[in-house]
């Protein structure tokens, strides 16, 4: 038997303004968005390359929800973006409103620096060595 992570769920306030941010801003690619009716939709989005895991936004629909927008974690990093250029990444992301809570530093496994998207999420941008 073969399994695999096919996504993970990104808690967000609105659609649009997360395809906005993580699509037109990060450079993601928008894989599928589809109504479901209700106002719920079926958004995936996935780094540019990507053929692994994907990130399905899911619109907080409840106040327990809405507490978890940026914090699903609790304060940890919460999603770990490899690169293969990350000066090229950092720029961008930088540019689209991602705020570098600390400066890049090399590690034996990489170049990484720990970084908030637009929402409150922790992410590290990674390039492996």
């Amino acid at each position: 038997m073969t399994s695999h992570i096919a996504a993970v769920t990104l808690v967000v306030p609105d659609y649009d303004e997360a395809i906005a941010h993580y699509c037109n801003g990060l450079g993601f690619d928008l894989v599928e968005d589809s109504d479901l009716g209700n106002g719920k939709r079926w958004v995936l989005i996935a780094p540019p390359g990507a053929s692994g895991t994907r990130l399905l936004l899911g619109k907080a629909s409840k106040p327990e929800q809405v507490a978890r927008i940026g914090d699903q974690t609790g304060g940890r990093v919460f999603l770990i973006l490899h690169t293969d250029d990350f000066a090229r990444d950092h720029a961008r992301f930088s540019a689209a409103g991602a705020v570098f809570i600390e400066a890049p530093r090399e590690e034996p496994y990489g170049t990484v620096c720990v970084f908030r998207d637009r929402f409150g999420n922790l992410w590290d941008l990674l390039q492996p060595t």
